[in-house]
């Protein structure tokens, strides 16, 4: 019997894989959320901030820095809220501090 590999692409591994299909769309569903609310944070922050996971109602955003976090934390309300007049069920926003490496 000789096995072969063979590459595929992420979309056809996800078209076979419901699991795959799931995160796929969850990813998708977070860059969108992220997109949606861009115009609501400062300019200066936008590349400090980066769309983390969704779990349930809950969604987390992932920042660079713990001052970025700290001003984030005080447009959270606004934040949800514009979510919610977009057809997004988020209940809270979770913030996670996201250290880079210095190697």
């Amino acid at each position: 019997m000789t096995l072969r590999n063979h590459s595929v692409t992420l979309q056809q591994a996800s078209r076979d894989s419901p699991v795959l299909m799931r995160l796929t769309e969850l990813t998708q569903d977070s860059v969108a959320r992220l997109a949606s609310i861009q115009s609501l944070i400062p300019a200066a922050l936008r590349s400090s901030v980066k769309a983390g996971p969704i779990e349930g109602v809950t969604w987390c955003l992932l920042l660079d820095n713990a001052a970025a976090a700290a001003k984030i934390r005080q447009l959270l309300p606004a934040l949800q809220a514009h979510l919610r007049t977009k057809g997004w069920v988020v209940d809270a926003i979770r913030l996670k501090v996201h250290q880079q490496s210095t190697k």
